[in-house]
């Protein structure tokens, strides 16, 4: 990954984390690795944990950030989120999307997808 990538990355992580936190959740951790891969932000809301993905694009005319959800991305969010829950004892969980435009310096444009799995 490029500097540029892991800038604009960075970015649009801390923009969810600030856009998830407005709305009351509690940031319980960041950049989880599973044996299925990371998950970029675990929240709670009331007795529900959140594992959230964040896609973050600068630029985009006819592709929006969630899109780069393929079919295994999917499927290694529902299992780093299944294996999350197991090993924690969690009943309770959602798997959201945040998906971020715009690129450092900017005010960010937020597209929230909640239970996207």
């Amino acid at each position: 990954m490029t500097n540029h990538n892991q800038r604009v990355g960075a970015w649009g992580e801390e923009s969810a984390v600030r856009y998830i936190a407005k709305r009351g959740c509690e940031i319980v951790a960041r950049n989880v690795r599973t044996p299925y891969g990371e998950i970029d932000i675990i929240a709670k809301q009331g007795d529900v944990l959140i594992f959230v993905e964040v896609k973050t694009l600068t630029s985009s005319k006819n592709f929006y950030p969630e899109h780069n959800i393929t079919t295994r991305k999917r499927e290694h969010m529902l299992n780093a989120a299944q294996h999350y829950a197991a090993k924690h004892e969690i009943d309770h969980w959602q798997i959201d999307v945040i998906a971020i435009e715009g690129k450092p310096g900017t005010n960010p444009v937020i597209t929230h997808f909640e239970n996207a799995l």
